[in-house]
């Protein structure tokens, strides 16, 4: 950017420093010797400058050598007219001076056209004819009666020319006569005869209101030529191009003859030509510039070469010129620089400008206009339609190195030969708008209860399409006193403590707003999305036994396994967990019990070294520990005191007796767990219908079994006793499942039937084998 403002400034610089020579003006023929053509002022603070007139076409001595002054801190130069200067614009209408100025190392030249003007109230006799010797003309005496002898150069039209001197005979043949025109015609009888006379002729040119002029034109009459004079050249066509300076040779025409001079007769004043009256070379006297004299496209010149000495002695040369068009100048623009600001949402199709060129060689003529990309090559978002520059496509600056600016150039040619062209600088500056609002996916991050203080849960990764896509700043709206979000990673961290117990899931609203891609930097745009944050579990909590210390007392017998107590234990804080572990740790030194789940079992017990003769205290510790997925597992200790009493025949039947019992140490604690059922109405009534016809039913099946004992009463037999008697020990093995005491064992009573009537139960000797049944309110029994 600094670069390119560098160049602006450079551009400006010449043009102006160029713009400060002028190059083209125009001065009346009637300004006199000092007169003040032109001024003009240069700066040059650092060195002396110097101004200077390297040379003038066509050479003439009119101009002095311009003069430098140095004024207010400025340098003021003038150019002047000399002395001798005598300015006709019918003799020479253009003069091109190049200038030169110098400051230290910098040097300028430039071309400075001077046009000689028509002053209509300057009246002045031109050429020779005006100057105190008068003009002398030499004919030959055979020149044609009233023939064209000389033509007298009028500065201005409607002038009354007339011949004051006396043209009296026998010396005149005859009056010489001038027109309007300034056409000197010889007499009407002619000059046969005059050889070797010479005529003075005053002439009187009268412009009206007291405007005249006069002159002397001396004719001198010349004997006929010996020989004839001729071109060597036939008539000829002639192309020139138009950018030939002033002076320059267009052709030479050469004839035959003895010191033959020339002169042109056709047109007369001819302005743009002129030829050398000794040589013959035919010269431009002006710029051929058709864009401004189209009529100077095509001249034809009609010139006479005659003898010195004798003018009658002469002959012509018609020939035609033709000025071909030159390409010199290269079209010029408006604006000459193009610099525009378009934001990256202008529609396809926008104007940006319509340029303006012309062809100072043939205004009017068809331009033809080329866009050039140059950075970045090849795009495609400008075009240009005829001289109009349009968007051409989306300008987008959403992707890395896509826009921001296009710099491009116009090409004007101008289809002239040689070919001339412009470039008009073209830089489009594409500014980013904010058009989308950022987003982000939703995510769910999971942490750990017990995490500290500053933990990196994740990062929320926002998207945003405008360029530059990072651009993004992260915040909560109303804060949080849990969690936080960095401003520019987006990333969460925990601030407080976490509780799964209270509360498992927590849902941030996370805020992302945009900035720096707008040229507008107060434009920013938002999006949000939500955060969810899932907290794992940690056991942190140790499982609680209700009660923590139980004592219980219990009756065994041998063979059988019973359960003696539950474990019941939960987590207060977490009444979800229900999955525990259940370990015996201490006090069960002959593996006596065992754990089914939360169920305490006394293992089935026989005769041996390890049946307790006497009762016998079992401190239990029960390690219970958490068994679920959450670590780590925490576990607390039950302790659970079992009296033991062995089972003796003498023991009198018992119920197993719970109770928790006062200790030094620990609190002692009695629970009194009590079931209780309520059932439904409807319930109760169906039950009691089904429990009467049950009991109907017994009561027909008891009355017959009694009928069909009495009748083995009547008749008693010894097959009808032992029918008996393997009827009852075929039922007392499902009696004696059913019971939870040990037995007393008495004598043998008599063998009858009566007695069959008071054994319900049956056993097994553990020592001898043997079975016997008992009475279990009696404790009598009967060996088998």
């Amino acid at each position: 950017m600094v670069l390119l403002r560098t160049l602006v400034l450079l551009l400006a610089l010449v043009v102006s420093d160029l713009h400060s020579l002028p190059w083209f003006i125009n001065v009346s023929e009637s300004q006199g010797p000092g007169t003040i053509l032109q001024s003009f002022s240069f700066n040059c603070s650092s060195h002396t400058p110097t101004l200077e007139l390297l040379h003038v076409q066509p050479p003439t001595t009119f101009f002095n050598p311009p003069s430098l002054t140095r004024w207010q801190g400025i340098y003021v130069g003038k150019m002047t007219l000399s002395s001798s200067a005598r300015l006709d614009a019918l003799t020479v209408n253009h003069y091109e001076l190049q200038l030169r100025f110098t400051c230290g190392n910098h040097v300028m030249e430039g071309p400075l056209s001077v046009d000689v003007q028509r002053d209509p109230g300057h009246i002045q006799c031109a050429g020779r004819f005006a100057s105190p010797a008068g003009e002398i003309i030499q004919v030959p005496e055979t020149v044609k009666p009233g023939a064209r002898l000389y033509t007298l150069l009028l500065p201005g039209q409607g002038a009354q020319i007339s011949i004051t001197s006396a043209q009296d005979p026998p010396y005149f043949p005859g009056p010489f006569s001038i027109n309007g025109q300034g056409w000197l015609q010889a007499p009407s009888q002619g000059l046969k005869g005059q050889a070797q006379k010479v005529f003075q002729l005053q002439i009187l040119v009268n412009f009206g209101q007291g405007r005249s002029c006069c002159g002397m034109l001396t004719v001198k009459v010349l004997p006929a030529p010996s020989s004839q004079v001729s071109f060597l050249q036939q008539a000829q066509n002639i192309t020139i191009p138009e950018n030939l300076v002033p002076g320059s040779k267009v052709v030479q025409v050469q004839a035959r003859g003895f010191d033959v001079r020339y002169e042109i007769l056709s047109p007369v004043p001819c302005r743009l030509f002129s030829i050398g009256r000794v040589d013959g070379v035919v010269r431009t006297t002006s710029p051929l510039e058709l864009a401004q004299a189209p009529d100077a496209a095509v001249t034809r010149l009609r010139v006479k070469a005659f003898e010195r000495l004798r003018p009658w002695a002469s002959a012509e040369l018609d020939f035609k010129v033709d000025v071909q068009s030159v390409n010199r100048w290269p079209p010029r623009c408006t604006p000459a620089l193009l610099a525009t600001q378009i934001p990256e949402t202008t529609p396809v199709g926008t104007v940006l400008n319509t340029f303006t060129c012309t062809d100072p060689d043939s205004p009017g003529s068809t331009l033809d206009y080329q866009l050039l990309f140059h950075s970045p090559a090849g795009a495609a978002s400008l075009c240009l339609q005829d001289r109009v520059l349009e968007v051409n496509a989306t300008l987008d600056c959403d992707t890395p190195g896509t826009c921001f600016h296009h710099a491009a150039s116009i090409l004007v040619l101008d289809g002239g030969q040689p070919l001339m062209t412009t470039e008009v600088p073209v830089l489009v500056m594409v500014t980013p708008v904010n058009e989308f609002s950022p987003a982000c996916v939703p995510r769910t991050f999971r942490v750990r209860e017990d995490a500290g203080p500053h933990a990196l849960l994740g990062s929320v990764v926002g998207k945003d399409m405008d360029y530059p896509h990072d651009s993004i700043e992260y915040s909560i709206p109303g804060g949080s006193a849990t969690f936080a979000v960095d401003r520019l990673s987006g990333e969460v961290r925990l601030l407080g403590p976490l509780d799964y117990e209270l509360q498992k899931f927590h849902r941030l609203t996370v805020l992302l707003t945009d900035h720096s891609q707008d040229q507008d930097p107060t434009c920013h745009r938002s999006g949000s999305c939500t955060i969810t944050i899932e907290v794992e579990d940690v056991n942190d909590h140790a499982p609680e036994c209700e009660p923590p210390f139980q004592e219980l007392t219990i009756h065994t017998h041998l063979g059988r396994s019973m359960e003696v107590t539950r474990v019941s234990c939960r987590v207060p804080q977490e009444p979800q967990r229900l999955a525990f572990s259940y370990s015996i740790v201490g006090g069960n030194s002959w593996s006596q019990f065992s754990l089914q789940g939360a169920v305490l079992v006394l293992n089935d017990l026989t005769l041996g070294p390890s049946w307790p003769e006497q009762p016998h205290t079992y401190e239990l510790l029960i390690r219970v520990a958490d068994a679920g997925p959450s670590t780590p597992h925490l576990s607390t200790t039950a302790t659970v005191i079992v009296h033991l009493v062995p089972w003796r025949a003498s023991t009198v039947a018992t119920s197993t007796h719970r109770a928790t019992v006062t200790s030094m140490m620990t609190p002692l604690l009695v629970t009194d767990t009590e079931a209780f059922w309520q059932p439904e109405p409807w319930f109760v009534v169906v039950l009691t219908v089904t429990s009467a016809l049950l009991l109907l039913a017994l009561g027909w099946l008891l009355s017959r079994l009694l009928w069909g004992l009495a009748q083995v009463l009547q008749v008693p037999s010894k097959p009808t006793q032992a029918l008996l008697l393997n009827s009852i020990q075929g039922t007392e093995g499902s009696v004696e499942g059913f019971m939870e005491a040990p037995r007393m064992e008495t004598p043998q009573a008599p063998s009858s039937v009566m007695s069959l009537q008071y054994f319900d139960g049956r056993a097994q000797d553990p020592r001898t084998g043997r079975d016997y049944l008992f009475n279990t309110h009696t404790g009598a029994r009967r060996w088998l």
